[in-house]
């Protein structure tokens, strides 16, 4: 089944593309590309136990917090984030960045980051911290404490 990025899903500054989810491909693999501003710091760390996630570079960098450690990922790098490892990025450049993710099996859809999209817009001020876990949890990430 052929996919394209025709819905681009706005999560605070990030723009996400999905390019192939999980149902396409029989629930193995999950594809999309994302948009980080630079200056951008998010999202807050968290963790998977259901899928691996494999991050690849192509355009400016990236950093990863990944179990303590930083790691910049910039074109043509990966990195690959095993089921469990706290993460978290942030863009601390002057170059805007675009990731492309993979998601091994595929159990991460486009419902998430609308869900979350939905959240950041109900908030007047500050977003709902528990709204937020609430969201992660039932995609199946895990906010770090």
């Amino acid at each position: 089944m052929l996919t394209s990025a025709s819905e681009e899903i706005r999560v605070g500054p990030m723009a996400i593309r999905f390019l192939l989810e999980g149902e396409a491909s029989g629930g193995s693999v999950a594809v999309f590309e994302f948009d980080v501003p630079a200056g951008a710091r998010l999202p807050g760390a968290h963790s998977h136990d259901g899928y691996e996630e494999t991050v690849y570079g192509l355009e400016g960098t990236v950093t990863w917090t990944l179990e303590g450690r930083q790691v910049e990922v910039g074109p043509g790098e990966a990195l690959c984030i095993p089921r469990g490892a706290v993460h978290r990025f942030d863009n601390d450049h002057d170059v805007d960045a675009k990731v492309l993710a993979i998601v091994t099996p595929g159990i991460l859809g486009p419902d998430y980051f609308r869900e979350l999209a939905a959240v950041l817009a109900a908030a007047a001020g500050p977003p709902d911290l528990a709204a937020l876990g609430d969201v992660m949890r039932r995609h199946g990430l895990t906010p770090a404490a």
